[in-house]
């Protein structure tokens, strides 16, 4: 096992000797002369030998210490050199980013050549699943999750906040025209899917009756039973993409489809959704390109 003596007086040697100065080594570790000339003291106690001649100007190398200082100097310098190195591998590694299967697939992935023209030197790779991925475990680097409140113990940001509204094609708003109160859209055909995380009060069309019929009295959906019903929210807005019937949806899911005409909102209510936050390990290794995929994402808003 190396014996060597404290890193911080090495450290502050090294600074002394290169500027001849313990104020310029104070000045450039942002500590005091006083502390600097401690460490200097405690580095030639370790030694056994002065490796200053104690002048005040200008501040020489007795010989042991002009034997140290270029062992040192040479040490920070490849230390310095290797961490770079490490720095440059890492920018150049794709930032994986794990997502919730349907916000990968119809809002993240159709983003990402904006990503690349905005941020070219940094690849992604989309880990789009609707498992929670550990990220103490390395699984990835960054993830979004999609949940009422931010997960604890983790450094978490809001980039969105959703709305559920019912949604359908444009060619169904046209035929079962006019949609105009909420007992209207019970003769479209219904399109559900489940929600796997238990929440009661989840914005489904359930809910989504249950709110019409607090506002409306006289609707009465009579407990109308889903025409068509899915696992998954991602095949529940393929099928009102591509067929009959609404569906409710995330606006922040679905707005490329609203953008672009595919879908249109069937109805002005709405239920409240839930935050979409960009979370990471604190002191995260990848912290300068999480915070540019943040602000990225942040901007697109």
């Amino acid at each position: 096992m190396r014996k060597l003596p404290p890193l911080r007086a090495l450290h502050a040697f090294e600074a002394a000797a290169r500027h001849h100065s313990f104020g310029a080594a104070a000045d450039e570790l942002g500590v005091t002369p006083t502390a600097i000339s401690h460490q200097i003291k405690q580095l030639e106690e370790a030694c056994g030998v002065k490796l200053f001649q104690r002048r005040p100007r200008p501040l020489l190398l007795t010989s042991a210490g002009a034997r140290l200082y270029p062992a040192l100097r040479n040490g920070f310098d490849a230390l310095a050199s290797a961490m770079a190195l490490l720095a440059e591998e890492d920018v150049q590694a794709p930032l994986r980013v794990t997502s919730p299967n349907a916000f990968a697939s119809k809002w993240l992935v159709p983003q990402l050549p904006k990503w690349r023209e905005a941020n070219p030197s940094v690849p992604l790779e989309i880990i789009g699943t609707d498992a929670v991925l550990d990220l103490r475990a390395g699984a990835a680097d960054v993830a979004i999750r999609y949940a009422r409140k931010p997960p604890p113990d983790l450094v978490a940001q809001e980039v969105f906040r959703d709305v559920y509204i019912p949604v359908c094609s444009p060619r169904q708003l046209e035929r079962y025209d006019p949609i105009e109160r909420a007992a209207d859209l019970l003769r479209l055909p219904l399109i559900n899917y489940n929600w796997v995380n238990g929440d009661p009060e989840a914005p489904t069309w359930r809910l989504w009756l249950d709110v019409a019929r607090s506002i409306d009295p006289d609707f009465n959906p009579c407990e109308k039973a889903w025409d068509l019903s899915f696992r998954e929210d991602l095949h529940a807005i393929d099928a009102v993409v591509g067929g009959p019937g609404v569906a409710i949806c995330s606006d922040v899911v679905v707005s490329n489809e609203l953008k672009s005409g595919l879908l249109v909102r069937a109805h002005p209510l709405s239920l409240p959704g839930y935050g979409f936050y960009l979370v990471s390990m604190p002191h995260s290794p990848r912290a300068a390109a999480i915070e540019a995929f943040s602000a990225w994402m942040r901007g697109l808003s």
